[in-house]
């Protein structure tokens, strides 16, 4: 599938200041979007935001996505180990489908999940995340803006739903420290190292010069350093500023850090699977609805599992282990909402498809279902062309 098969026309802005982005942002809020909104500013540089009901999610892209992620792993997680080497086995157990898969927000997912990390670390690195690419889109000015509608955002969880207008603030309070400092031509992301070591060391004292040879070696960007020295960038910057005036230090841009390797894709990733390879479970009380399923599953070419006694469900599922599941909503012993709470606790069924099926159609139903980690909502009466369609999505099968 084409990614921007189902994009917005391009929206360009000459000038994308705060006061437009909160505009912007506060437009998608009333229609209560969710999908991504896809920014390309100079450079061909590229910035995505996730959104869900008009709320940021999260957000990624730029020229140090990596570093980025790195470094506020390094301010906000210090139980976490920064090298990617230490976190590849985390980045293994991942599940990522689909093409927009962001191996940085479900890994935040999986050690919230894990106990690594608490709600509150992961929500402050997320808007520090934010806040940053913001910083990046009002420096680089002038943007193109896509919107791609997706009410089913790759994500498995959603941590945290934040308005922008809060992070935007932010972020022009620093872009405009970063102009009041006179450097709104150099980017933070740039990196300074010494260009003339002689002169620096004739005109500074030994510890002062011992300290910028182990700081100022090309490798680190001036925020890296902001972050290491637990001082804010301006600081940082302007405390530099000086010996990069007189040619002492010169600022170079730098190649982002290489990203941990991701899990490969699966046939399933591909589209690819085989029918009768895919197993899809039905969990209703109601004899009729779970015949009435078989019928449309098995006549697809699916294997099918019927589940009528909502209190084995869970145990069957283990046993069976389907790779869709349709879930009733209302049913004597246990509802719909208890059942997916329990299957997303449970690391096998973390990112299995689950599909609510109810005959009330209400949106505290959907928004309940969501909450306990449903993947989609089908009414009632059973719609055999909806079902299968549901299957096709959720699966991607038949996508290119």
């Amino acid at each position: 599938m084409n990614s921007n098969e189902n994009a917005s026309n391009p929206i360009p802005f000459k000038e994308f200041t705060g006061v437009k982005q909160t505009g912007f942002f506060e437009n998608l809020k009333q229609p209560r979007f969710s999908g991504q909104l896809l920014l390309t500013g100079p450079n061909h540089s590229k910035w995505v935001f996730y959104l869900y009901l008009g709320r940021l999610v999260y957000a990624t892209g730029g020229n140090h996505p990596v570093r980025r992620w790195r470094r506020n792993l390094v301010a906000h997680l210090p139980n976490i180990p920064s090298h990617m080497a230490a976190i590849q086995a985390d980045v293994d157990s991942l599940d990522l489908t689909g093409e927009n898969n962001c191996w940085e927000y479900e890994l935040l997912c999986f050690w919230v999940e894990q106990q690594k990390i608490t709600l509150e670390q992961a929500a402050k690195m997320i808007r520090q995340n934010i806040v940053e690419v913001l910083f990046d889109v009002t420096q680089a000015m002038q943007v193109t803006c896509q919107l791609k509608p997706d009410k089913n955002l790759p994500f498995s969880t959603r941590l945290v739903l934040i308005d922008a207008e809060q992070l935007i603030a932010e972020a022009q309070k620093l872009w405009q420290a970063w102009q009041g400092a006179k450097i709104a031509d150099r980017s933070p992301d740039m990196a300074p190292i010494i260009a003339q070591p002689q002169e620096l060391q004739q005109q500074t004292n030994p510890q002062i010069y011992q300290t910028l040879s182990q700081l100022l070696d090309g490798q680190q960007t001036l925020r890296d350093l902001s972050v290491r020295m637990k001082r804010d960038v301006v600081t940082v910057t302007r405390s530099l500023l000086p010996y990069i005036q007189r040619g002492l230090v010169r600022l170079i841009e730098i190649n982002d850090i290489e990203p941990p390797k991701l899990p490969q894709k699966n046939d399933s990733d591909s589209g690819i699977l085989n029918n009768q390879k895919i197993t899809v479970a039905c969990v209703d009380d109601s004899p009729l609805i779970c015949q009435t399923m078989e019928k449309i599953i098995t006549e697809a070419g699916y294997n099918f599992v019927g589940i009528n006694d909502a209190l084995r469900a869970i145990a069957v599922l283990l046993s069976k282990k389907p790779d869709i599941i349709f879930l009733d909503l209302i049913m004597p012993n246990a509802n719909g909402y208890e059942i997916c709470s329990q299957l997303r606790k449970l690391t096998f069924f973390k990112h299995t498809p689950i599909v609510i099926l109810t005959g009330n159609d209400g949106i505290v139903d959907r928004v309940r279902a969501k909450m306990v980690g449903s993947s989609d909502f089908l009414g009632k009466p059973i719609d055999p062309t909806l079902v299968l369609e549901t299957i096709r999505k959720h699966l991607k099968i038949g996508v290119a």
